[in-house]
């Protein structure tokens, strides 16, 4: 699959071929759906928080007297059934929402968010950028690209480049992440995605690497020691002769 490829002044300049390892995947929704809700809930922090029996301040000695009143006994006032008391199976901030999910299926949802991206048409190559940090600059380039301001827009860069960065800091709906910090959120979320040349070739070595195995044999015997070598012979002689037999 090709993408056309801008230069900084926001002129068509070539096309490239996207890698087939990123952006021609199989397309998982169920895995896709997975991968968002995970990343929605490890971000999610808990707030609501009642207190328990333990943390409420109040006088511990009984309202009246157990007997003779007529009435049911009744404790301390920190009881959940009186104004003041504590809250039963209440809201409480250390609840834990956090997901895992395994290093295969999460590049596996962000190559599936890639390809649905790429086979829906959202996108577009960026050849390099100047060294002008003005917004205006960054705008002018906005409007000459075929993306749509306004719109959510994520720029995938390299490494960081401190003119891209701040010229479209204050730009609303643009975003700018290093290409080693590909989400399935950002993805999906983005109405145009902007590669840098270099971020393509980035992505694919980070994402797509493997272990490299040496063809050295291991070594499964360890050699001893010199002097513990010597003692192990001296050992075995002793045993084999026969005069140590008899």
């Amino acid at each position: 699959m090709k993408i056309d490829v801008y230069s900084a002044t926001g002129s068509k300049k070539s096309s490239i071929e996207l890698p087939k390892a990123l952006f021609e995947a199989e397309i998982n929704n169920g895995l896709m759906h997975e991968a968002i809700l995970r990343q929605q809930s490890n971000r999610r922090k808990p707030i609501a928080h009642t207190k328990s029996r333990s943390e409420i301040v109040s006088s511990t000695r009984k309202l009246y007297q157990q007997k003779g009143t007529g009435r049911a006994r009744r404790g301390s006032a920190s009881a959940n059934l009186l104004k003041g008391g504590y809250k039963v199976f209440g809201p409480r901030n250390t609840r834990n929402f956090r997901k895992d999910m395994p290093k295969g299926m999460r590049r596996a949802a962000l190559f599936s968010c890639l390809s649905a991206s790429a086979k829906a048409g959202r996108i577009v190559g960026l050849e390099n950028y100047g060294t002008d940090h003005k917004t205006k600059v960054f705008v002018d380039l906005l409007v000459k690209l075929p993306v749509s301001p306004g719109r959510k827009i994520v720029f995938v860069l390299p490494k960081h480049m401190e003119a891209l960065e701040r010229g479209s800091r204050n730009v609303p709906g643009v975003k700018t992440i290093l290409a080693q910090y590909l989400n399935p959120e950002d993805v999906l979320g983005a109405h145009s995605l902007v590669f840098l040349v270099e971020a393509l070739k980035v992505a694919e070595d980070i994402f797509t690497k493997r272990l490299v195995v040496s063809d050295k044999p291991s070594d499964s015997k360890k050699k001893l020691p010199a002097k513990r070598s010597s003692l192990a012979a001296s050992k075995t002689s002793k045993i084999s002769s026969p005069d140590s037999a008899s």
